[in-house]
C-alpha cells in the first residue's frame, strides 16, 4: 500500500489541511494518507502546543468520516523531539509491505536543509510537495520530488488560536466536530 505521511503539529487541524490531503489523494498514486502527530517539532516553538493527546483525538474528529484517512500518534513514543527520517526508518522496519511518501509545504521543504539526515530522507523517500504562498520550490535534485499545485486557503493554526483567544467563531475553519470539541473543552483560551 502506498501511504503518505503528512507531519504537523495540527494544532489544532483545520480544513486547509483536510483540503490539502483530499487533493493529494486524488492526485497522487496513494492508498491512504496518515496524518502523523507531531508531540514536538524541533524547528518550532513548543510553548503554545495543545498537550498531543487531545491534538491527536482532534485529528481523530476531523477525518472520522475518510476511510483513506487515518490518525497516528506514532511519534508520542519516540525520543523527543521527533525527527522525520526517524520515523520514517521506524514505520519502514515495522510496516515493510508499505512504501511511504513525506507531504510537506513548499515553505518546509525551503528548509529541509535544516532537517536531521535530509539528505538521507531525500534520497530514500518521495516528497510530494504542495505549494505555499511566495514559497517557490526550485532546482528539484531527483525525480522522487513533486510538486503539486493543491488548492489554498490563507488559514493557519495560529489564526484559529488567535481567534478563540478574543472569542470569535472559528465555524467553517475546522471541522464541525474539532469546533465543538474545542469549545467544550476550553482549549485554546489562554
Amino acid at each position: 500500500m502506498n501511504i503518505g505521511l503528512y507531519f504537523g503539529s495540527f494544532n489544532p487541524i483545520h480544513v486547509g489541511h483536510l483540503i490539502i490531503a483530499n487533493h493529494i489523494l486524488n492526485h497522487c498514486a496513494l492508498d491512504r494518507i496518515w496524518f502523523v502527530v507531531s508531540p514536538q517539532n524541533p524547528l518550532k516553538e513548543s510553548a503554545s502546543l495543545l498537550n498531543e493527546h487531545h491534538r491527536f483525538h482532534l485529528v481523530q474528529l476531523a477525518i472520522e468520516n475518510e476511510p483513506a484517512f487515518n490518525a497516528s500518534n506514532i511519534e508520542f513514543t519516540m525520543a523527543r523531539p521527533s525527527y522525520t527520517i526517524d520515523t520514517l526508518t521506524y514505520l519502514t522496519e515495522k510496516h515493510p509491505q508499505h512504501t511511504f511518501s513525506v507531504i510537506m509545504g513548499s515553505d518546509s521543504y525551503q528548509n529541509i536543509s535544516k532537517w536531521k539526515n535530509y539528505k538521507q530522507l531525500i534520497a530514500h523517500y518521495a516528497i510530494l510537495i504542495y505549494q505555499r504562498p511566495n514559497c517557490p520550490v526550485e532546482g528539484l535534485p531527483n525525480e522522487r520530488i513533486q510538486v503539486l499545485d493543491a488548492p489554498l486557503l490563507d488559514i493557519s493554526s495560529t489564526y484559529i488560536r488567535t481567534l478563540i483567544k478574543a472569542k470569535k467563531s472559528i465555524r467553517y475553519l475546522v471541522t464541525d466536530e474539532v469546533m465543538n470539541d474545542i469549545m467544550a473543552n476550553g482549549y485554546y483560551k489562554k
